[in-house]
Order: C-alpha cells, then structure tokens, then sequence
C-alpha cells in the first residue's frame, strides 16, 4: 500500500484529502469531508480522533448507513462482485478466502442469523482475529439488543479505519494498533541461550486447517530475530509453537537416549489481547522443559 505523510494531507487540497482518506472507513467519504477543515492536524492520533468524533456527531441515520456500507464475512457471491481493496486485504489477511466446507457453512449459518436479527452485516475488525475467533465473537454478540450491536458494530469500524490509517499515513506518532508475540530459548542444561533451534509457530483452527506464520531459527541470544508476530495485531486466537530441540542437543554432542526423549517440543497457548505483548519462552533440558507468561 502506497503511504502519505501527515504533512502532504495537511497541504493537500480539500478533494485531494477526500480521496486520499475517502475509503478509511468503508464507503464513507462523508467523515473525510467533515474533517477536512479542521486541518492541520498535528498527528495522526489527532486526526483520527476528528475522523471518530464526526461519526459521534453524525444522524442516527448515517451512522447506519455506515455499518450497512460493510460486506458480510466470507460471502463469496460479494467476494465475485468485488469488495473495497481494503476489505478484501482484510478478510484474506485472516483466511476467509480459503475456508473449510465446515467454516464455510459456520459463517454462512452466522451471518444469516445476524442479518435476521439486526438488518445489519456482522462487523468485526478481521485483522484482530483467527477465523476461530471470529466465530466465538458471532455467538457472543447474536444474544445483544439492537442498540448494544449498533454501539458495538461503531466501534468495531473503528477499530478497522484505524488500522487502515496506522497503514496509509506516515506521522511522527503512530496509533496504538500494534502487538507483539515473541519467544526465546534458555539452554537449561548448560546455562546457555539456545542459538540454532528451529522454531514454527502455527495457528490451529477447529473446524479447518491450521496453518503456518512462522518459521525461523534462535539466534546466539536464544531469540528470534524478529518477533514472531510483530507490527500488526496478534490475533485472537489458538496457536502451538513447536521446538527442534532434539537436533539442537545432538549437534552439541549431548547425550541423549535414542530416539531423544524430547525431540520436537509443542506449546498450545491462547492469544486474547491483540495488541499486548505475549512472550512464551521454553527453559529445556534433554529430559525436561517449562514455559511461562511473560511479557
């Protein structure tokens, strides 16, 4: 995605700005507009702040009319007709191009009974999620009230458009979209870090496959590096992180029964705050490992 500095939108002119911002929040051009006269603006916190208060001051009317600009999730008759570049970079980012039958059919039956229920599309910032998690989040919010889903729908957007911004536009302060998942390895046994240990990190599902976001090696600090999951959200979600550590001992020359008691060693955890910082380090030795919480 192309970026533009904060200072090029304060000079822009006003149609330039528009176009620029039009399609942060979904087919919404009309929230562009209002702020645009309130330039310049000193940061991009500023500007999205602007950007939310013109949805709080908008009619009832309009504010619906907002929710309802948003596609349903893993339509694919809507995906055929073409969805916004952002909306399709989205729901691809979180899977929702290549669902199971299963999952494809969990959406399907969801979105069906939300939009009964509400005359609304479910809306949810994908990015933030697992295709799991999305589902969870369907059958929490299918009990809500009317007026809960709206607010919730409204700040679901939000959370969309800022992550959008954080993207598009360069700015010395930066919006608090980001998280971090990180590992390390701690060689127990001779009380070292563990450098060289393959380390894959995969994201489980229920209903479909899994599938792989990581794989790299420990370097000489028994870190990776970079963070597994870095500059984006961590998604909410199931995960196991798998560690080479039988390879690791016998390259070392460390005995070992055979075949090595530990061999490859998988950690299940769960994410629930997408942009906190989750640490899972491994303390190993040939014959035993423990992991923990960090941050």
């Amino acid at each position: 995605m192309m970026t533009i500095t904060l200072t090029d939108l304060n000079s822009a002119g006003r149609d330039e700005f528009v176009a620029a911002l039009g399609n942060i929040f979904e087919h919404s051009p009309w929230i562009a507009e209002q702020v645009a006269m309130g330039r310049p603006f000193a940061g991009v916190t500023q500007l999205f702040s602007a950007m939310k208060g013109a949805i709080e001051r908008a009619p009832v009317e309009l504010r619906l009319a907002l929710i309802k600009a948003h596609p349903d999730l893993a339509d694919k008759a809507q995906r055929a007709a073409g969805l916004t570049a952002e909306s399709d970079s989205e729901q691809t980012s979180v899977g929702l191009d290549r669902l199971s039958d299963a999952e494809y059919e969990a959406f399907e039956r969801f979105n069906n009974a939300y939009r009964s229920k509400f005359g609304f599309p479910y809306i949810v910032c994908a990015r933030r999620h697992t295709r799991d998690s999305i589902l969870r989040d369907f059958e929490r919010r299918l009990p809500n009230d009317p007026a809960a889903e709206t607010q919730r729908s409204l700040e679901e957007i939000c959370r969309i458009a800022a992550l959008r911004l954080d993207q598009l536009v360069a700015a010395d302060d930066r919006l608090p979209v980001h998280g971090r998942l990180s590992t390390h390895v701690l060689d127990t046994h001779s009380g070292m870090p563990a450098a060289g240990i393959a380390v894959e990190l995969i994201e489980l599902a229920d209903l479909g496959a899994s599938r792989v976001v990581a794989r790299t090696t420990t370097n000489s600090d028994g870190r990776t590096d970079q963070p597994l999951i870095g500059g984006r959200p961590v998604p909410s979600g199931k995960y196991e992180l798998t560690f080479g550590v039988g390879v690791y001992f016998a390259m070392r020359g460390v005995a070992q029964s055979d075949p090595p008691f530990l061999d490859r060693i998988p950690l299940r955890f769960s994410v629930s705050e997408p942009e906190g910082h989750l640490h899972v380090p491994l303390l190993v030795t040939p014959w035993s490992y423990a992991t923990y919480r960090g941050s």
